[in-house]
């Protein structure tokens, strides 16, 4: 028989699961954010953490616990709207389990397990944020975080990062495919997939970096071919989105959704990195590259697109926003999912028309106070006039 406390959880997490999410108040003519969270550690399954026979597990403990859901990959299939997001367990290592939902903004539920990924990386410690992409050659790739220890005996946390890749039909099966091999970037973390052949190869949006949290001498998101995806290997990398002192990416910045095509460029949802006194700061912004050459930057807004506010920033490593996922729709909607502070996974939505309006109609960065409030002068002028025309106050 099942504990009773069984049933008490149990019926507590379908509550969560079939809770209604409501567009937040909060407006900006961008996006609009949803009230709660889409995944969080309420989430996973009770077969996930819990033993459920009471003879081995009487007070039914939770054995296997997890701490956190984060960093999703994002994908439409089969007409479901699919979550391929990052799972920390107590124990700190990542796995990957798919979501599911009918409309993409509430009732996400995990599929029966974790995904099992093809252990041939004997090496590798942990993995996480996998960036999914529909290729054009009919395989869906998964592009993630593989880590392994740095082996320095003087620091335990010392690690390698490199890009690991995994190709799909249907989100069940998965090949590994060897790791994304930069020649003259030590480490890569935050690597996408361009969804379309680039002068008849496969392309990267990289990121290059010194140390495992260092970036060091990387510039910023870099863009490289390859032959051959099942070995792939880049010679070159481009830089595309450059880190800038006093800016949003001045610590470091990277990838993050697949881009989205539009008829202007295109778009790239990416994160970037600033000090601050509490630490790192993690911000999402937008920028879009050129739709023949997408290593070529046309147009980069000012300053940051989504950032943590109220409650999205408390959590395992507070004051962070950070995706690795957004579906865009044949329709035009636009789901960006994107994780607070390490701990919960998120959804803005807005549309193609929108995003393309706040990309290339958005001023870019002057790079000084002075003329940053010169630009803000400029945009009130204007309004007053408007306003007079109007006969409005």
């Amino acid at each position: 028989m099942l504990h009773e406390r069984y049933y008490v959880e149990k019926e507590r997490q379908e509550r969560l699961l079939a809770r209604k999410n409501v567009v937040s108040e909060e407006y900006n003519g961008i996006y609009d954010r949803y009230e709660y969270p889409v995944l969080t550690r309420e989430h996973i399954p009770l077969t996930w953490r819990y033993d459920l026979n009471p003879e081995t597990n009487p007070h039914f403990m939770e054995r296997l616990g997890v701490n956190a859901v984060l960093n999703a990959g994002a994908i439409r299939w089969n007409g479901k709207y699919c979550l391929v997001a990052r799972i920390e367990g107590n124990d700190r290592k990542s796995f990957f389990g798919v979501a599911e939902s009918d409309n993409g903004v509430d009732g996400f539920r995990f599929w029966d397990e974790p995904v099992r990924l093809p252990d041939t990386c004997p090496k590798e410690t942990n993995v996480y944020d996998m960036r999914l992409t529909q290729h054009e050659d009919g395989w869906i790739y998964g592009v993630f975080c593989s880590e392994s220890s740095a082996k320095d005996p003087g620091d335990l946390s010392a690690a390698v990062a490199e890009a690991g890749i995994v190709r799909t039909k249907d989100l069940v099966s998965w090949e590994r495919l060897p790791n994304l091999v930069t020649l003259h970037s030590p480490q890569q973390r935050n690597v996408v997939l361009h969804p379309e052949f680039v002068d008849g190869k496969y392309a990267f949006y990289t990121r290059p970096m010194d140390g495992f949290i260092d970036t060091g001498s990387g510039g910023g998101i870099g863009f490289g071919l390859c032959e051959d995806i099942t070995h792939a290997v880049i010679d070159e990398e481009k830089m595309t989105s450059l880190r800038r002192y006093h800016t949003i990416t001045e610590a470091k910045n990277g990838a993050g959704a697949v881009p989205v095509k539009t008829d202007r460029g295109w778009i790239h949802i990416a994160h970037g990195v600033r000090n601050t006194a509490a630490g790192l700061r993690y911000v999402i912004y937008a920028f879009a590259t050129d739709l023949k050459d997408p290593s070529k930057v046309i147009a980069e807004p000012s300053g940051l697109l989504i950032a943590p506010h109220g409650p999205e920033r408390i959590g395992d490593v507070s004051n962070v926003v950070f995706t690795n996922g957004a579906i865009a729709e044949e329709n035009g909607r636009v789901l960006i999912y994107y994780a607070s502070s390490d701990t919960r996974v998120h959804v803005a939505e807005t549309t193609i028309e929108k995003l393309t309006d706040y990309v290339f109609h958005t001023t870019s960065d002057p790079g000084r106070s002075a003329d940053c409030v010169l630009q803000r002068c400029e945009l009130i002028r204007q309004n007053r006039e408007f306003l007079a025309r109007e006969g409005a106050r």
